[in-house]
């Protein structure tokens, strides 16, 4: 891609679905930023280790701080960010093997907890940075280098599970819409809570499903990502987890729960009911020394 678009350095292949979701996030931060009169400097992210990852170092014009962590530990580090700051905007940025596999662990405590930040994954359905091995959403039966015979264990539902998890705003996307993708990000960090934007971000090396979801009609494949309808309440939890039970792909925000109260907004409230010490950092810190 250098060669075709020097303004870019690095190695996302052509027609990559993470190029998509790179404009929306563009789009949403620059227009958060512009709402509030906020310096890019406020947003912080969070990024895992995969194909997704590479997003943290993308961003155009002015620098969010990005946190290019570990393998599947996204949420463990956005976590401890927000807890020591809740005034920073944190976006963490994963893909479908960093956040469904090994950190698919920590779902649930963050949902539990209602950390206040937002999510963006990034599913291709394989492993892609690493050549082609088979990921958590990998279809059953596909071959790969880790699958030669086909792959065993059935797909993950993600929508399913952070249904399931407690999560609180779970919009799901696709790549080829930038523009519902920017909404759905702003929409998320406006929500007191976790919040998780799920894409459908194709990879056209070694997983290209681009047909699959839009549809090949002259070859008789139905579209596989289906927009939600105007009439789609939100606010309904056994519906969103029908559909997401569905054998379809919903486009659009699938769950958004009322009356969320986020981990900080209740950190804020003990604070003010309790009688407990509040302790300083270095206070704390002291107690740890070996003097």
């Amino acid at each position: 891609m250098t060669k075709r678009n020097p303004d870019y350095d690095f190695k996302w292949c052509p027609g990559c679905g993470d190029f998509g979701v790179l404009r929306a996030l563009d789009k949403a931060l620059e227009e958060r930023c512009e709402a509030l009169s906020e310096p890019i400097e406020n947003t912080v992210f969070v990024a895992g280790i995969g194909c997704s990852g590479n997003i943290v170092h993308l961003q155009d014009g002015p620098q969010p701080y990005g946190i290019h962590g570990i393998h599947g530990r996204t949420l463990p580090i956005a976590y401890g960010v927000k807890a020591a700051n809740p005034e920073l905007n944190v976006v963490v940025a994963a893909g479908d093997g960093d956040f469904l596999s090994i950190g698919g662990e920590h779902i649930g405590p963050a949902a539990r907890r209602n950390l206040d930040i937002v999510c963006v994954i990034m599913d291709n359905g394989i492993y892609g940075l690493t050549k082609g091995q088979a990921s958590p959403t990998t279809q059953l039966n596909v071959i790969t280098s880790t699958t030669p015979l086909g792959k065993l264990d059935e797909p993950e539902n993600p929508l399913e599970l952070y249904l399931t998890n407690g999560v609180g705003f779970i919009a799901s996307m696709v790549s080829t819409k930038p523009k519902d993708i920017t909404k759905a990000i702003l929409a998320g960090i406006e929500y007191p809570g976790l919040a998780i934007i799920h894409i459908q971000s194709p990879c056209t090396t070694y997983n290209d499903t681009y047909s699959l979801l839009k549809g090949d009609v002259k070859n008789g494949i139905e579209p596989l990502a289906i927009d939600l309808p105007e009439s789609h309440d939100s606010t309904d939890y056994d519906k969103a987890l029908t559909i997401a039970r569905s054998n379809k792909i919903p486009v659009g925000i699938l769950y958004s729960k009322k009356g969320s109260q986020s981990m900080n907004q209740k950190i804020a409230t003990q604070k003010q009911s309790t009688n407990a010490p509040q302790r300083t950092v270095d206070e704390l810190l002291t107690t740890l020394s070996l003097k």
